[in-house]
């Protein structure tokens, strides 16, 4: 088996980056809006921009999950889709792809 530790600890710190990105997001999200009308639609507008970034980012958390599952199961480091390993350079950018190269491009 492949050490993969560098990964790990890699995606294992953008993990608790997130995690702490999300909470702020959502005490964000939560504290008491203005009750003048122009202030609250600029807030409002604010909150959907957090909202989309807490919604990216629960998908970020979903892929470094699955990696990390991948990890557990001895699977890590291969093409979900065509079972090729996936390049090291690739891993080194994206630790967390599922795909080689060749089937993320097609």
């Amino acid at each position: 088996m492949t050490d993969h530790s560098k990964y790990k600890a890699a995606l294992l710190k953008r993990l608790s980056e997130l995690d702490k990105r999300l909470h702020a997001i959502e005490a964000e999200l939560d504290a008491p809006h203005s009750k003048d009308w122009d202030e609250a639609a600029v807030e409002h507008e604010g909150d959907e921009v957090l909202e989309g970034l807490g919604t990216s980012g629960q998908e970020e958390i979903r892929r470094i999950q699955a990696a990390l599952e991948r990890m557990r199961a001895g699977e890590y480091g291969f093409c979900v889709k065509c079972g090729e390993a996936i390049a090291v350079a690739r891993l080194d950018v994206v630790p967390d792809a599922p795909l080689c190269s060749g089937c993320a491009a097609g």
